[in-house]
């Protein structure tokens, strides 16, 4: 995968009922929550829906959360957390890449809390956050990780 470049990028954190999103601002320092893209079982995955987002956003690149278990070793999602890299990579021709996403959701919920607010019938704006949170880790992150 691609090193990110500067400027505004679209992160994701696919799960598997919804897929969170998050955008950096223009300097690629800040990141927010940006919604989610609902998932069916069963179905593909929606590429050319979070293609349409990209584009809307006038994104430069993405992150996408890699899911790793308690160790570090691949969990049974991260092939496709490779695929939706790979397959963004070749339908926008922007770089695309991957991030260790462990405890990004538990840090989302975290943030939800602090904040005061509730998460319960909430899932969409979790996984939101949580893509937010995997952004934020990304950009601090040393171009060479």
């Amino acid at each position: 995968m691609s090193r990110l470049p500067k400027g505004r990028l679209l992160a994701i954190d696919h799960g598997e009922r919804r897929i969170g999103l998050a955008v950096s601002d223009p300097l690629g320092m800040i990141a927010s929550p940006a919604g989610f893209v609902a998932r069916r079982a069963g179905k593909r995955l929606p590429i050319a829906e979070l293609v349409r987002r990209a584009e809307a956003l006038e994104v430069c690149g993405f992150v996408v959360g890699l899911p790793l278990d308690g160790d570090g070793n691949d969990t049974p999602r991260a092939e496709e957390a490779r695929h939706i890299a790979a397959e963004l990579e070749r339908r926008t021709g922007l770089p695309a890449r991957l991030v260790d996403e462990r405890f990004t959701t538990a840090a989302a919920l975290r943030t939800i809390r602090t904040l005061g607010g509730s998460t319960r019938d909430r899932k969409g704006d979790v996984d939101a956050m949580a893509a937010a949170v995997l952004l934020q880790h990304a950009l601090a992150l040393p171009d060479g990780e």
